[in-house]
């Protein structure tokens, strides 16, 4: 499966130091990071808020433990009175700090008015756009895309829960509203299948369009907590919902086998927030490697 250099395997430092709630996982620093990833066998990473603010000292860095860049998480407030230039500056920043850094790839996520920060239930009180802040949202994102595009990026929306594009339809409407060639979907299994919705299904329908992966995966009697009790984000991760593939309910074979299929070229970046405390990081990292060798052959 992926035969040749198609595909790069990463991963996200949310199972050492989480970027959303930064108390979790505090007295981890970097180095023990990004030296675990290697130890652990992953080819490259995401930019966490531990990580240097100067480009070339991440890249050197990153170089010395055999990693590079996987993507950096973006913020877009396109629906927000003002949120467009706020957007357009910020993404053209993250454009000359990767062009350093030497990635190409950049995930994105509309955060206007998201609660997935904030100690409230994600399901009662997701943001809902409307018709107008859909169109916002829509050119917006065309608008990045070809900025992109134009810069040598492959630009990619990242659904997810507590916002505006979380489930299934939601992402339907913004692959409908986008251009194919600029705008392209980051499936993210967990996320998605919190939501409701089938990854499987997903990556069937839309294979063409993904353009980057993020492999998560959930405990079972956590998601059935979660869609009872409908939890806040922070105390979800603390309870343990999300863990590595290999490690939860998703069968992750039939999605590769479809990417594979469909010619993916890209990053399959492992994700799960987790609570170090509680999920040893490397042993978790080490599990997901396994598991994805196993699965592909790589």
């Amino acid at each position: 499966m992926f035969d040749g250099d198609r595909v790069s395997f990463g991963i996200t430092p949310t199972g050492w130091t989480n970027d959303d709630f930064p108390e979790i996982g505090a007295d981890i620093g970097f180095e023990r990071c990004i030296r675990e990833m290697e130890l652990a066998g992953f080819e490259g990473c995401s930019i966490g808020h531990k990580f240097p603010d100067d480009p070339r000292v991440l890249k050197r860095e990153l170089e010395r433990h055999g990693l590079r860049v996987s993507e950096p998480w973006t913020s877009t407030y396109f629906t927000e009175p003002g949120g467009r230039e706020r957007t357009l500056r910020a993404f053209r920043e993250q454009m000359d700090f990767l062009r350093v850094v030497g990635c190409d790839e950049i995930v994105v996520a509309e955060l206007a008015r998201s609660v997935h920060q904030r100690p409230v239930g994600l399901r009662a009180n997701k943001p809902v756009f409307d018709d107008t802040e859909w169109a916002m949202l829509l050119s917006g994102l065309d608008e990045i895309g070809k900025l992109a595009e134009a810069e040598g990026f492959r630009l990619s929306y990242h659904h997810h829960m507590g916002t505006g594009v979380q489930t299934r339809a939601e992402v339907e409407r913004l692959l409908a509203g986008t251009d194919p060639d600029r705008v392209h979907l980051l499936l993210d299994t967990g996320h998605l299948a919190w939501s409701g919705d089938d990854p499987l299904a997903l990556a069937r329908d839309h294979a063409d369009r993904i353009g980057h992966v993020h492999l998560k995966d959930l405990r079972p009697d956590v998601l059935e907590w979660a869609r009872r009790e409908d939890p806040g984000f922070h105390d979800a991760i603390l309870r343990g919902i999300f863990t590595v593939p290999g490690d939860g309910m998703i069968d992750f074979a039939p999605i590769l086998r479809t990417l594979d299929d469909a010619g993916y070229t890209g990053w399959l970046v492992v994700e799960a927030e987790q609570d170090p405390a509680k999920a040893e990081p490397l042993a978790y990292a080490r599990k997901a490697r396994e598991y994805l060798h196993a699965v592909t052959g790589r």
